[in-house]
């Protein structure tokens, strides 16, 4: 499982024009599911998401978590985080794991972050998205539940 996590001051996501999930600050995190991934994986991604130290204390130290700032997720399913370009210049997608098991193990890693007291808005699984934010830092996490990458 792959995830890029964003420090942001607010982050939207449109779907057809009408907003469909948004946050005043914290994290907007793409996550793509890989096949192979299981609920190892996804507990591994939300702990890690949960746990980022990425947000500045009073002496300016990125040292403060989520829970700790008050921050929200706006979560966005993304495939194409498993794009491999090693054999030219179109990706291929063979490694992502297939729509339907990728969508239980994106609402798992949803749910597993709720557990722990953080808020969680959400794209639209497999829909065209317009993602915007505004970037706070920037800070930008590569998170990754593959033992080697």
């Amino acid at each position: 499982m792959r995830a890029v996590a964003q420090r942001v001051a607010e982050a939207r996501v449109r779907v057809g024009g009408q907003v469909v999930g948004e946050i005043s600050g914290g994290l907007l995190v793409y996550l793509g599911v890989g096949a192979g991934d299981d609920e190892a994986a996804a507990t591994y991604v939300a702990d890690k998401i949960v746990g980022l130290r990425v947000f500045e204390d009073a002496a300016g130290k990125m040292s403060l978590d989520l829970p700790t700032v008050g921050g929200a997720v706006l979560l966005v399913s993304q495939f194409t985080l498993y794009g491999d370009v090693r054999r030219g210049r179109r990706p291929s997608f063979e490694r992502a794991l297939e729509p339907v098991g990728a969508e239980a193990l994106y609402r798992r890693v949803e749910a597993l972050i709720r557990t722990r007291g953080v808020m969680v808005e959400t794209g639209v699984f497999r829909a065209e998205m317009l993602v915007e934010s505004i970037n706070d830092g920037p800070v930008t996490i590569l998170i990754d539940s593959a033992r080697e990458f």
